[in-house]
């Protein structure tokens, strides 16, 4: 092999470890990912959605007394559109009155009964009194034909003038009992006809009350506001073919606009950050420019379980510190609760932290060389963590793992 040619072979190969060497400084480059330690606020935050609801609403109730007739479940027959804007005396809605009409209707035939069994005692009555007082007056007129007969018969013997004067004495005590007989008649018909004019008396005050009750079935506002549908005990909305029990007799509601709240709930980890009297910023997702500030009100002690899922959730109450014209109830709300804010702290990428046994450490950029160093962390939030030890403003740290360093030792805290 001439020089010559041994000089090309080593150019070539020169040449090949020079390419080698710059594609895999870039692919490594690459590889790297890298960032900044920064010095500026930290804040931990809790997002949540919720709905917003009014934290003071007058109730529009359908009939409170429906239960003293035997009626427990009415259906909404007709209800104004929700949102409507209402004043003092408007129409809001109107409930199912069949069943309703069905015992007015039975009442009706009741009364009609009554009234029939009044008459006929006031017609046996009379009756009656009318054969006791020709009875009586019979008596007074055989004791007075009897009387005169006993005036004529002075020259007859005298077992003839005694047998006329036990007559008269008979007819005489048979008048006695027939007056008091007639006087306790008379009591009795009194009772009777009282009883059946109660009978009377008593379905027609209950056909007034249910005409009464007929009314109340026809719902109108008692106040000016904008309606808003009431919940059912499982979350849904009362709506036209719902029912209303005496228990629950509201049907809608006019919330105050100026004591809004939002409610949300919270995941079972998310709730151990959550305190009363945390700050929050609620957004409202139809109209992304508001922005209002609000405090935690309320934090539920204990879970409860959504339909359709097993997964307990917490219920969170935030109170809203202003109020804006365009919010209104039923509105899906974003929250977010701080739960910590720091100054003045230098802070990292969670993915930057790595760790080992109990220690954590970063891969920091000195120069061309890469450290592993130990770093003391603080509060971190779900993007960063503050670094209390270990690292100062502006060092580079590494996000990934950088090939290679796995056996590197790690230069620990001081």
């Amino acid at each position: 092999m001439t020089k010559k040619r041994i000089a090309y072979v080593i150019g070539a190969i020169v040449l090949i470890v020079i390419a080698y060497s710059f594609f895999n400084s870039s692919a490594d480059k690459d590889a790297s990912l890298t960032a900044k330690v920064t010095k500026g606020t930290f804040l931990n935050e809790v997002f949540i959605s919720g709905e917003a609801q009014s934290t003071s609403s007058k109730k529009i109730n359908g009939p409170t007394n429906a239960r003293r007739f035997g009626i427990f479940n009415i259906k909404i027959q007709d209800l104004v559109p929700e949102g409507t804007i209402v004043k003092k005396g408007d129409y809001i809605g109107k409930l199912d009155v069949s069943e309703l009409n069905g015992k007015i209707l039975d009442a009706q035939l009741n009364l009609d009964k009554a009234q029939s069994r009044f008459t006929q005692q006031q017609l046996d009555t009379t009756l009656t009194l009318k054969q006791e007082r020709n009875s009586i007056k019979d008596l007074l007129f055989n004791i007075e034909e009897d009387s005169l007969e006993l005036e004529r018969s002075i020259y007859e013997p005298p077992a003839t003038i005694r047998s006329l004067e036990i007559k008269i004495e008979k007819t005489a005590r048979d008048l006695k009992e027939k007056k008091a007989d007639y006087s306790i008649k008379k009591r009795q018909a009194n009772a009777k006809m009282i009883e059946v004019g109660t009978e009377v008396s008593k379905i027609s005050k209950r056909i007034e009350e249910l005409m009464q009750l007929q009314k109340e079935f026809t719902i109108h506002s008692d106040d000016e506001g904008m309606v808003t549908y009431v919940k059912e005990w499982n979350g849904t909305k009362k709506k036209v073919g719902s029912t209303v029990s005496p228990w629950e007799p509201a049907i809608a509601s006019l919330p105050d606009l100026t004591k809004m709240e939002s409610r949300t709930y919270s995941n079972e980890v998310d709730i151990r950050k959550i305190k009363k009297d945390l700050p929050v910023k609620v957004g409202f997702d139809a109209f992304p420019d508001i922005e209002l500030d609000g405090i935690v009100t309320d934090v539920a002690n204990v879970g409860e379980t959504k339909a359709g899922s097993d997964i307990k959730l917490f219920q969170v109450l935030i109170k809203l510190n202003e109020t804006n014209e365009n919010i209104r109830p039923g509105m899906t709300t974003s929250n977010k609760i701080l739960i910590n804010k720091k100054e003045d702290v230098l802070m990292i990428p969670l993915e930057a932290v790595f760790a080992k046994d109990s220690i954590s450490y970063t891969y920091v950029k000195s120069g061309l060389a890469i450290d592993k160093k130990q770093v003391e962390l603080g509060p971190s939030n779900n993007e960063v963590v503050i670094i209390q030890k270990g690292l100062k403003e502006n060092d580079i740290v590494y996000l990934n793992r950088p090939i290679d360093l796995d056996n590197k030792s790690i230069t620990l805290l001081k």
